[in-house]
């Protein structure tokens, strides 16, 4: 029995010689820092009222997705109804006075044939009809300006987007020129503000990682703004299928500011017990011991599966690999 229990010993102490090992060394891993941006749309544009009047339809709210040329709401004026009003009463004069003005002059041109009416009397003639003529192509010119008015009581989105704000409301009053809604388009962003003395590490198109509800996402450092805004960087961030039920909505996301030196471990070497972390080191001699260390944050990309060792290794130390 005993003879067995010494062969097993030997056998495991063959079998951890041959262990893999892996000798700490410092390597370069990128530096993050985390920030809060903002879901902005690219172009914010106000959907105005052409004509002062009482806004009698409003068929959108805030939240409604809207394409071009979409009817917003109704203003209207009834001045421009009656004005309307005013220009069919004329027409229908002008139109009286030129069946007169038409019939003397056929009258004058069969009495000029019998020599009772002068030729300058049937030149007197025409001319009257010609002037009806031009106040009826006139006024019917003023009934088109005042038409046009009207349909321009529509309110129409000038783009495709989602509807921020409708700060109008059904039977109020409204001027030309004054916003009805206001509609982000032209697709979202993710707008961030760096501190200054990071500036020189941001560079465009560095990769940027995004915390969601559905896990981490990543982006892209898109543009950086040359102007400092309150000690800050702005920059814009390009996000594949962003979220943008809210705009002006923060996210929590990490940027690159530069790099620094780590040592990284598999994170198949770490175990837990008892909430302490241990990683099994290989001593001088040769033997397996395990060690207390604080980790830092699992690795990813060119590092995947490492995780930083903050204490209680050094480089050069070896770990044994399971």
């Amino acid at each position: 029995m005993k003879i067995s229990s010494f062969a097993l010993l030997v056998l495991a102490s063959a079998g951890m010689a041959q262990a893999e090992t892996l000798t700490l060394a410092p390597t370069e891993i990128t530096e993050w820092k985390a920030v809060q941006a903002r879901v902005e749309s690219r172009d914010v544009v106000p959907a105005r009222a052409r004509i002062g009047g009482v806004i009698e339809e409003l068929t959108i709210s805030e939240g409604d997705l809207v394409t071009a040329g979409q009817q917003l709401g109704l203003v209207k004026d009834d001045k421009i109804a009656f004005q309307i009003a005013a220009q069919d009463a004329q027409l229908a004069a002008y139109a009286a006075q030129l069946a007169t003005a038409e019939a003397e002059l056929q009258r004058g041109e069969t009495l000029v044939s019998q020599g009772v009416v002068t030729r300058q009397r049937l030149a007197q003639l025409s001319t009257d009809v010609e002037v009806i003529r031009n106040q009826i192509a006139a006024t019917q010119a003023s009934r088109a300006v005042l038409t046009q008015q009207e349909t321009e009581g529509a309110v129409i989105a000038p783009a495709d987007g989602r509807v921020l704000t409708v700060p109008a409301t059904r039977g109020s009053v409204i001027m030309p020129g004054e916003p009805v809604a206001t509609i982000g388009s032209g697709g979202f962003f993710l707008r961030l503000a760096v501190p200054e003395r990071f500036a020189g590490d941001l560079q465009a198109g560095a990769e940027i990682r995004i915390a969601t509800e559905g896990g981490e996402t990543a982006g892209r450092l898109a543009k950086l703004y040359p102007q400092i805004d309150n000690g800050r960087v702005i920059a814009d961030v390009e996000v594949d299928k962003l979220d943008t039920a809210f705009v002006n909505a923060r996210i929590l996301v990490e940027v690159p500011i530069g790099t620094r030196s780590a040592l990284l471990a598999p994170m198949s070497a770490v175990s837990t017990r008892h909430g302490i972390d241990f990683i099994s080191m290989e001593d001088p001699s040769g033997q397996t011991v395990e060690r207390t260390v604080i980790l830092g944050a699992p690795q990813d990309g060119d590092n995947d599966g490492m995780i930083e060792i903050i204490s209680g290794v050094a480089a050069g130390d070896k770990v044994v690999l399971p």
